[in-house]
């Protein structure tokens, strides 16, 4: 069953003689479960599309609808609500908040849906533990790898189980083979957690881990692929 369906997303940036168009019809369904990658030259429209899904931006024509709804024009504090209750993202640079520890950046996440309880307590526990954080609850960002800090990212990306999760480059500041770890918990919480996901990339390294391929240019589709077996 689809999930996530991008029918027709068309974005343009300014008007008349200085109009751009970022994204140009595009239409891309994902499935509960399925990973996704999208790959594409810079300026291609990779990261418009993340932000249209992610509803930070809202298209200038076509419609995003999640689990059958659409994804209508709201308020800004609606759209921020939305994006807490069901989008998941996972940016470049882990973007850990410094003077709190991998648990408490997780706890910030319930906190703003309103949810610091002993159940949110557990989960951020337990999310942490699932992705090989057992030992460093209480560390800082300073004190983790850059491996670990994605971890934690991708953790408190999952903090409020998210329908959507999107990653936006999650590999660029690590090695491969940190890299490839990180690749590999997304798609394995991915399927697990029947979310539709979707990782903006350059690596074609990761591809392997994805069970499409979507290659974009000039803000249009040009192919989708399955990725080779693994």
């Amino acid at each position: 069953m689809d999930k996530l369906v991008l029918d027709n997303v068309s974005k343009v940036y300014g008007m008349g003689e200085n109009a751009v168009t970022a994204l140009d019809t595009v239409s891309l369904n994902v499935r509960a479960g399925e990973f996704v990658a999208v790959v594409g030259p810079s300026g291609s429209g990779k990261t418009t599309l993340l932000a249209i899904t992610g509803a930070l931006l809202l298209p200038t024509s076509g419609a995003v609808t999640l689990n059958g709804q659409s994804i209508a024009r709201q308020s800004a504090s609606a759209l921020a609500k939305f994006r807490l209750e069901h989008i998941g993202f996972v940016l470049q640079s882990s973007n850990l908040v410094p003077y709190l520890t991998a648990r408490d950046q997780l706890l910030l996440v319930a906190e703003l849906a309103g949810k610091r309880d002993r159940a949110a307590q557990q989960r951020a526990d337990r999310l942490l533990d699932e992705l090989g954080l057992r030992r460093r609850h209480h560390h800082y960002p300073e004190a983790l790898s850059g491996g670990e800090r994605q971890r934690v990212a991708i953790a408190r990306a999952l903090m409020n189980d998210p329908d959507v999760l999107l990653a936006d480059e999650p590999t660029a500041n690590l090695d491969s083979v940190r890299g490839r770890e990180a690749v590999q918990l997304l798609a394995a919480q991915a399927k697990n957690g029947a979310k539709a996901a979707i990782m903006v990339t350059h690596d074609e390294r990761m591809l392997d881990l994805c069970d499409r391929v979507v290659r974009i240019a000039d803000g249009r589709i040009s192919a989708v692929t399955a990725a080779a077996p693994r």
